[in-house]
């Protein structure tokens, strides 16, 4: 956000400080909100040059710590109307144009379907950018196993063909009890012919 960039840069000094406390090395750098009473296309290219200036000043930064920073495109039809960076397609481009190799895409499915769909052909087309997978159900924003859009099995399955080997966050609300909730998973293990944990029954 133009004017905010003292502002920015503070809170990513705190975020850096808390991730070295525990260990995180990725931060999800986020982009901010179209300003109240503007105009989206109007504010769109000063929004752009501030953002790429805030994403060099943090690969710069992270770089130091060895820390990755997430771009996470989030949807602007339901959870955040005024949200400036809501496609793969965008994140892409703004990454390109950063040029920086410690910045990685966060995709989360969740949005990413709302907005655009295609999600075998997207997380194959920016499979390289990938830094980080969110899931949710659509359009509940529930377990992924619950009444929806997505087939996860068949999406897990693709990002294991493709060679994902990084974690796999669930944003979601559960419907019920978190544990109860997780059952999704151990029912995808067993049909992988895993245990409890992602382990081989035949290596036990």
């Amino acid at each position: 956000v133009p004017g905010r960039q003292a502002a920015f840069r503070q809170a990513l000094e705190a975020a850096v400080h808390y991730a070295r406390a525990v260990g995180c090395p990725r931060i999800h750098v986020m982009a901010g909100r179209v300003p109240l009473g503007t105009d989206r296309a109007a504010v769109a290219g000063e929004m752009e040059t501030t953002f790429i200036e805030n994403l060099r000043y943090t690969a710069d930064l992270l770089s130091q710590e060895n820390m990755i920073g997430l771009l996470e495109p989030i949807n602007n039809r339901i959870t955040d109307p005024r949200y400036y960076l809501n496609t793969p397609h965008h994140a892409a481009a703004i990454l390109e144009k950063v040029g920086r190799p410690n910045l990685k895409l966060q995709l989360d499915l969740f949005h990413c379907q709302i907005m655009d769909g295609n999600l075998s052909r997207n997380l194959e087309t920016y499979f390289p950018l990938i830094g980080h997978i969110q899931i949710a159900q659509v359009p509940g924003r529930h377990e992924p196993d619950s009444p929806g859009e997505l087939n996860f099995p068949y999406l897990f399955e693709l990002l294991e063909s493709l060679g994902y080997t990084g974690y796999v966050g669930c944003e979601y609300a559960p419907k019920g009890d978190t544990l109860e909730g997780l059952g999704w998973l151990r029912s995808y293990w067993e049909s992988r012919g895993l245990q409890h944990g992602g382990t081989s029954k035949a290596a036990k």
